[in-house]
Order: structure tokens, then sequence, then C-alpha cells
């Protein structure tokens, strides 16, 4: 059969292309699956599109979260079989052979399946919320709202915070506030430290959670938390940054600079399946969301931008490198 397939050829060079796939005669636990749809996540393919990252090395087929149709199942395949509808981390390859295990996760029935690939960046935002303090009556404050930072404020209200968030776009603000956060700011007008002061009556957020990854902007969001709060590092910092790490620290270490604890907050701290000895797992975190878009409590729809064919890539990763405003959601449709 013919297998279309997207490919990062060189630095930000992106390709559609189409070759002949033989299907080998499926592992015991192996199955063969047919994209249905497929996510781009924003930060980390970008990342592997510039080239720079040491662990992609280009060329390369990106992917990062995707929902699939059984094909066909190996024999040792117990749980599944062909025809089932599943949640997986995979490839923007239209016919992958996969193991499965780890998150590999039958979809509930009646569940959008546009939103399912979504499910990745939700339990990559769940870290943050795991890690934290967060508790009913809370301030929390939230840098960057694409994907991931957007689904980290709503999960921070559904632990019962009053949630402010804070970008530079227009638009990825008036997305946030479809999806009921409580309070927008522009980060490129007025001091934030100012207006997120009179918004907690002086004291500060008790947590804060910074998506963007950019390393000054988690350093500047440390005058606007409050006393014995934290700061939760959620986007994975990227980037030279030159500072005075020492006045860093004192937020830290000194009680008059508030004694605020630094947490990262990156998805791998769990482990993928259940066990005995922890109680979070990005299976049972997958399984939580799936159970909160059923019921209408995370709001998934407004983060869909664009829904379109895999032949148009190098257009959704050009739109996502110049154009964020309009670019932010991106599915590739694979039917």
């Amino acid at each position: 059969m013919i297998n279309r397939k997207i490919m990062f050829i060189s630095p930000f060079q992106v390709e559609t292309v189409e070759e002949e796939f033989a299907v080998k005669p499926l592992g015991d636990h192996e199955v063969l699956v047919k994209l249905i749809y497929s996510l781009i996540s924003p930060g980390t393919e970008m990342a592997m599109l510039s080239g720079k990252e040491d662990w992609a090395k280009l060329p390369l087929c990106p992917g990062y979260s995707s929902v699939s149709r059984i094909v066909e199942c190996g024999k040792g395949v117990q749980d599944f079989q062909a025809g089932d509808v599943v949640f997986h981390y995979g490839n923007h390859c239209e016919y992958q052979v996969v193991e499965a295990k780890d998150v590999f996760i039958r979809v509930p029935d009646k569940l959008d399946l546009k939103w399912v690939p979504f499910t990745r960046m939700a339990t990559v935002a769940f870290t943050s919320i795991r890690v934290s303090e967060i508790e009913l009556g809370d301030k929390v404050s939230v840098t960057g709202l694409g994907l991931v930072g957007n689904l980290a404020a709503q999960l921070a209200r559904l632990q019962g915070a009053t949630v402010i968030g804070m970008d530079l776009s227009k638009e990825r603000l008036r997305t946030a506030r479809q999806c009921g956060v409580d309070y927008t700011l522009d980060s490129g007008e007025g001091s934030l430290q100012e207006q997120i002061m009179t918004l907690t009556n002086g004291k500060g957020v008790s947590s804060h959670i910074e998506a963007t990854g950019i390393s000054k902007v988690g350093v500047d969001s440390l005058q606007y938390i409050g006393s014995q709060g934290e700061i939760i590092f959620l986007g994975s910092p990227r980037g030279e940054y030159n500072t005075d790490i020492t006045d860093v620290l004192n937020y830290c270490h000194l009680y008059n600079r508030g004694c605020i604890t630094f947490k990262g907050a990156h998805e791998w701290r769990y482990p993928t399946e259940p066990n005995q000895f922890v109680k979070h797992s990005l299976v049972r975190n997958s399984g939580i969301v799936f159970d909160l878009m059923q019921q209408q409590k995370l709001q998934i729809e407004p983060l869909i931008s664009h829904v379109i064919k895999p032949e148009q890539a190098s257009e959704a990763y050009e739109g996502l490198r110049t154009n964020k405003d309009q670019y932010n959601g991106v599915l590739f449709d694979w039917s």
C-alpha cells in the first residue's frame, strides 16, 4: 500500500512524502494502525524543525499525539481488535506498526475524535497541577497560553483556583477567555506585577505556572509570586539567558524575597503505566482527560485553529513559525 508521512528534511524544510509500505508479519504484541487525526505539538516540533535539538537529528518523521484505527493485531494482543479506535503517541505517518502497551488506550464511544490527540497536551499540562500545592481558593498565574499553557490554566481552575493567564497574543488571550480563564493580561501592556498585585489584593499569586519555556519570562515572574509561593516550570527552557543567578536564588532562599519554591513539571517524571507504588501515571491522567472532555469540563474546541490535509504540512509549520496568532491547534486529517 502507499503510505503518506510528513518529513522534516532539513531546518525549516517540510515535505509530505509517499512511499510503498509493505507490512511484515506483526510481532506478538504489535498492531498495525491507520491514522485518523494527528496533532502538531508547536513547542516540541518547532524546536525539532530548527535542527538545533541534539536528540532530534534531521531528517526525521515527527509526531506527538494521534488517534488511529487498528487495522490488524499481532496474535498476542488480547485487549484490542481490528476496528478499535485508539489514542497513542504516534508520528505523522498514515500507517504505523506500534506496540499495544504504555499509552495505547481505547477511545471512549461518542468522544469527538478531533479532541482525542489533545489528550497528550493535557497530560503534559497535568504535570504542573500534580506537582503543585494549588488548592481551592488560591490565585494562580500562567505565562504562555498556547495549547499546554491554556490547558494548564483550565486544569488549575478545575483544582479550585482563580486563574490569571498572560500572553503577548491577543488571539490566545481571547481563546483563554473562551475556555473560562478568569483574568487575561496582555504581557506587552503595562506592568504585570502591578496588575497582578491589584488582582490579588497585594499578596501575589500562590502558584505560578511558566509555560513559555523562555527563561527570562520565568525570572521576571518571580516578582509577583507571593510569600512561600511556588513557580512551576512547565515549558522546557530553551535558549541561552544571562542574568544574576544570586538574585534569582535569593527569591528561593530569603524570607523577605518570598521563600519561593522552584519546581519542575516535565511530563516524564511519572511512569507511563499504573503500578502499585505510584498514584499517578500517563495512562491514568489520559483516562481522566477523556472523562473531563466527555463532561465538557475541559474545553478543547476553541483550541483547534486548523484541520488540514497532510499535503498542507509545509504551510502548517510555516504558519506556526511566523503567524502564531492564527496557528495554534493544528490537526492533520488523514481520511
